[in-house]
């Protein structure tokens, strides 16, 4: 039987290759912004803690992370379906690497910004939405471009805990029909297609963030 036959379990391989990419971003960009403004506003205390957690996921192996959430913590009582713990994954490197991007943002916007929201009596968290953050998402949105593409690239790596993604369907269709090359050619199509369409996503994103849509630009009492 020709490979082409095979092409449907290679389109649902794709669909769960991007649900579970996209999934893992939006949740990770939540951890990153969560973690990356305790990073520089939380004080000693919270700052450490968000330290912790992004250099436990930046300095460890994935891989490794993956198969510890997914065999080691059913040992103490905490387990998860394939899917969501590929998820949560992910989330957590996203979150990790993110946090870091977050907290350069934050640190990039000039100190004549925060004196002249002092000066208009804004407390913190009116200084961090509608001074800091508006100006400092704008110079995150390039990196996290960069970083959603490398969730999808790492995003393979799920396979290896039986979740039918796009390598997985690929590596099965390979073993019957022994046909290497035509199989992971258009594998590589495939993902190169949805890096295309997942940068075109995250340009529309950029879009909104540089007119004010995301966050309410600041200046008024």
């Amino acid at each position: 039987m020709s490979w082409t036959a095979y092409l449907p379990m290679l389109w649902h391989g794709a669909i769960v290759t991007m649900t579970i990419t996209l999934a893992a971003i939006v949740c990770g960009a939540l951890l990153a912004f969560v973690f990356g403004i305790l990073r520089v506003e939380g004080g000693p205390i919270l700052s450490a803690f968000a330290l912790c957690y992004t250099e436990v996921f930046r300095g460890t192996s994935l891989f490794v992370q993956l198969f510890w959430f997914y065999y080691a913590l059913p040992l103490v009582g905490l387990s998860f379906d394939p899917i969501t713990t590929g998820i949560l994954v992910l989330a957590a490197h996203v979150g990790g690497y993110g946090a870091e991007i977050v907290r350069g943002g934050l640190l990039s916007v000039s100190a004549q910004q925060l004196e002249a929201a002092r000066a208009l009596n804004f407390n913190r968290v009116q200084t961090l939405f509608r001074i800091s953050l508006p100006q400092a998402v704008v110079e995150m949105m390039p990196a996290f471009g960069n970083l959603a593409i490398e969730t999808l690239k790492l995003s393979s790596l799920v396979s290896l805990i039986s979740i039918a993604d796009l390598t997985f369907a690929a590596q099965s269709i390979r073993n019957i029909t022994l046909d290497s090359a035509s199989i992971y050619s258009v594998t590589l199509v495939c993902y190169f297609a949805m890096s295309l369409v997942l940068m075109a996503a995250v340009r529309v994103i950029e879009r909104f963030v540089r007119r004010g849509d995301v966050f309410p630009r600041g200046g008024h009492s």
